[in-house]
């Protein structure tokens, strides 16, 4: 089957051709892929000293995605074959993740997708919604809570939109180039990150912050509160100061919550920019997220059907 990944674990992204996985075991569902999104953390998957999710290369890269159910392990209820299900997954129960025409998956971390949602869009959700929705949780997030997100990629969009569903008062930094994006999110507020001692250009203060950019902790630290909270997606928390609670969030897999964030989509209350781009496109595409290029917009492999790349808003 045509896969996207890599030959060895510090080897080159190409498309490659891999055996299909074996059949389900125990709590475990066999996907045929429909679309699989692309996200910065992709790039750690295939070095040694990066995310392990357990790929026994030759393997497909990958942890999120859309697929239709072909096999069902034991075990396993709420599913059918047929059934088409949004997932995050780690570790990978097959060695092998979503850029490939089939791979398997822990049915606990699967959600079943909800009319009105595309694939091309379900596949651009978990990992940054999952993320979002953990690191709201973990800054007990809600009504009236002061909220700075700082960062304008799918994660930060997801924790802004969440934080007004929330009730929160949020504000983004990030570059004044996204503030009309940003704000139509629902922030109130937009204070530019990338300034020199941006922290000093505000006279706010916040409840909680959220740390979805590189280099920005130690500076965002100087805007909370004492007694406060910070958790950083970028693994970079300072030292607690003041009282201030300050961690780093790595993402768990969830389906339960995967379910209702995707239920969220549908309604139009989450919203990303979504590209598709062919199996072929995936090696090139990977570059660019990896390096940063992405310019915010969430790129999915579309293995259903060829279709014309194209952007759509949620």
């Amino acid at each position: 089957m045509i896969g996207i990944g890599a030959q060895t674990v510090d080897g080159a992204v190409e498309v490659l051709d891999l055996p299909t996985p074996r059949q389900p075991e125990t709590g475990e569902l066999l996907l045929e892929t429909i679309t699989a999104g692309i996200g910065p953390w992709d790039a750690l998957l295939h070095i040694t000293d990066g995310w392990d999710v357990e790929l026994k290369p030759p393997a497909a890269l990958g942890v999120e995605g859309v697929g239709r159910i072909i096999a069902i392990g034991a075990g396993v209820e709420g599913f059918n074959v047929g059934d088409v299900v949004v997932v995050h997954d780690t570790p990978l129960p097959g060695g092998s993740g979503f850029w490939a025409e089939q791979v398997l998956v822990h049915a606990s971390s699967a959600a079943l997708l909800p009319p009105g949602l595309s694939p091309e869009i379900a596949a651009a959700l978990p990992v940054a919604a999952l993320t979002a929705s953990q690191s709201l949780k973990e800054l007990q997030v809600g009504a009236g809570t002061r909220l700075l997100v700082v960062g304008s990629g799918p994660t930060a969009v997801m924790a802004i939109r969440l934080g007004v569903l929330a009730s929160a008062e949020v504000v983004a930094a990030a570059s004044p180039r996204h503030s009309d994006r940003l704000r139509k999110l629902g922030a109130v507020d937009l204070i530019d990150s990338h300034a020199e001692n941006w922290a000093q250009s505000t006279s706010r203060r916040f409840d909680a912050v959220l740390i979805a950019a590189d280099g920005v902790s130690e500076e965002a630290m100087k805007l909370i509160d004492d007694g406060g909270r910070l958790t950083s997606l970028t693994s970079d928390a300072p030292e607690p100061t003041r009282g201030i609670t300050a961690n780093n969030l790595y993402i768990v897999p969830d389906g339960a919550d995967l379910e209702r964030l995707a239920k969220l989509a549908a309604a139009g209350e989450l919203s990303l920019d979504v590209a598709t781009v062919t199996a072929d496109q995936g090696p090139a595409t990977e570059a660019i997220v990896a390096t940063g290029g992405s310019r915010g917009v969430k790129y999915v492999i579309n293995f259903g059907t060829p279709t014309e790349s194209k952007r759509t808003a949620v």
